[in-house]
């Protein structure tokens, strides 16, 4: 019988080689943006954050969960979120199936106070110029149009009443589009612009 003892100060490493330490930091990556966003979520629902600020911070995470997502190849995010019993519903709504904050999606169709018309007009004619470059560049896999087409439409919510029956379309289009794994082209979404 051999007794070893154990340094409690020792420190305990989960991977043995430097691609297995980037999964685990991907992943905790992962598990940070999804919890940051059902925070978020409840914090919008509380109205302790105002909308343009939750827009922004919102986006950002969505951005950030998308990259991510695609960088952990191979992991299905939600049995990832049942593995680790995050129980961020919230969150699961926000980036697995709208893909758009909230503000997007249930747009008031108000005029931001910080920008005239024009501003708010220029951006929203310079984010659909890009998103139609990215489409006329044949960029149509979900993961290089999703960014584009969320920045369109903050733009255009952003731009009021006028664009409504617009904006509803594309939040359509975006809904269906999250819908789809990351790496397959979406022809219905380059024909539904």
């Amino acid at each position: 019988f051999v007794s070893e003892t154990i340094d409690m100060d020792q420190k305990v490493r989960l991977y043995k080689t430097a691609k297995e330490r980037r999964r685990y930091e991907d992943m905790a990556d992962l598990y940070a943006v999804v919890k940051t966003t059902q925070h978020l979520e409840k914090a919008y629902i509380r109205d302790c954050v105002n909308a343009d600020e939750y827009t922004e911070a919102c986006s950002r995470l969505i951005s950030q969960f998308k990259t991510n997502e695609k960088a952990l190849d191979g992991i299905n995010t939600l049995d990832f979120i049942n593995e680790y019993t995050m129980d961020c519903p919230l969150a699961v709504e926000r980036l697995l199936t709208a893909g758009v904050p909230a503000t997007v999606m249930h747009s008031t169709g108000r005029v931001s106070k910080d920008k005239n018309a024009a501003v708010i007009a220029a951006e929203a004619t310079q984010e659909f110029i890009t998103a139609m470059d990215v489409l006329r560049l044949n960029q149509t896999a979900v993961d290089e149009v999703q960014p584009v087409i969320s920045s369109l439409l903050n733009s255009l919510n952003k731009a009021g009443k006028l664009l409504y029956e617009k904006l509803k379309r594309l939040v359509g289009l975006i809904y269906i589009q999250n819908q789809l794994p990351l790496n397959s082209i979406n022809r219905k979404f380059r024909n539904g612009l």
